[in-house]
């Protein structure tokens, strides 16, 4: 009797082993990367979409630009959503790595503040106008300028463009290089500044009532992308998350928190 019992249990043991190991497949986990802020924010708003889906997401959080893809390349995060398309390109030129887009998620657009003029086009002669010192931001503020049509630029204005590439500058304004987060604080001293949206939000600006020019919701630097590894790029598992990003639950969540000021680019 007692031996009839044991081949009982050992017959039942695969049966068990295999329904856990189905368990085990059915809840997928993913390391998701995002800079501290509404990046992670956002991101944690799909991880809770997600778990009521069957997906597991663990967000990482980073206070800097670089790790993110660092991590991303070597394995440490399956995912990362932090960085607008240029960004991307440059990490990739400069490093040999292949991580590509697979999403868009946020929009974070740039635009020309003022607290003395209601419309771009009352900015008078010889304004002062502050815009970022750092490369690529103040690249951006100039290619924001021409789009306005204050000023011209160079044919092959790019991500490195900077004032020394203004053909035509026909109000005479003058340019102000400011460190990027300083640039709300010149609003009283200058007459418009060009400020990316992260220091808009946190020092409290508003883009309805001071905004007077904003950024396309579809220029390259205003859309912020979801990454993978370029071999990566088809894993259904990373595609299930990026349309648990892009569903209405998350654009809800994007409305409801940011009333603006960030904006879902899907």
């Amino acid at each position: 009797m007692f031996s009839k019992k044991v081949v009982k249990l050992l017959s039942v043991l695969p049966f068990v082993v295999a329904l856990a190991a189905c368990s085990d497949e059915d809840t997928k986990s993913i390391k998701v990367g995002a800079t501290v802020g509404p990046h992670a924010e956002v991101v944690e708003a799909v991880a809770a979409e997600a778990e009521k889906q069957g997906l597991n997401v663990e967000v990482v959080i980073f206070s800097d630009y670089i790790t993110p893809n660092a991590a991303l390349a070597d394995g440490s995060l399956d995912l990362n959503s932090y960085q607008h398309q240029p960004f991307l390109n440059n990490f990739n030129n400069n490093s040999e790595q292949k991580l590509t887009s697979i999403g868009r998620s946020i929009l974070m657009r740039m635009g020309v503040y003022s607290s003395k003029y209601n419309a771009i086009e009352e900015l008078p002669d010889n304004a002062r106008i502050s815009i970022p010192n750092d490369p690529t931001n103040g690249s951006r503020a100039l290619i924001l300028l021409a789009d306005a049509d204050l000023i011209t630029l160079k044919a092959d204005a790019d991500s490195k463009t900077t004032i020394y590439d203004i053909v035509e500058n026909p109000k005479n304004f003058e340019f102000v290089e400011v460190e990027a987060a300083q640039l709300p604080r010149t609003l009283d001293d200058v007459d418009a500044s060009v400020i990316t949206m992260n220091y808009v939000m946190s020092s409290g600006l508003n883009p309805a009532e001071q905004g007077i020019y904003l950024e396309s919701k579809d220029a390259e630097f205003a859309v912020m992308q979801i990454a993978s590894r370029a071999e990566d790029k088809d894993n259904e598992t990373y595609k299930k998350f990026v349309e648990i990003f892009q569903s209405q639950a998350v654009r809800d969540f994007i409305d409801t928190t940011y009333k603006g000021t960030i904006e879902a680019a899907f």
